[in-house]
């Protein structure tokens, strides 16, 4: 039997028939994103991969990375 995937759409994708969204649900040990404009496309991360991306994204650009000591 196929499990049943509950996606949750981003809060900051817009209204309810916005067709550009960020979903999100659980896997077994892992977290799944897709677009709702492509949701048989689905991204497969741990929460530990997915922090670094978001932290890498909200860094400016030209900002270099922090060294291993000063991350928290």
């Amino acid at each position: 039997m196929t499990p049943v995937v509950l996606w949750q759409k981003s809060s900051f994708s817009g209204p309810e028939d916005s067709p550009n969204c960020l979903e999100i649900a659980a896997g077994r040990s892992t977290l799944l994103l897709r677009e709702s404009e492509d949701p048989a496309t689905v991204l497969e991360a741990t929460g530990a991969g997915l922090a670094g991306l978001i932290r890498r994204l909200r860094r400016p650009s030209g900002l270099p990375q922090p060294s291993a000591d000063t991350r928290q």
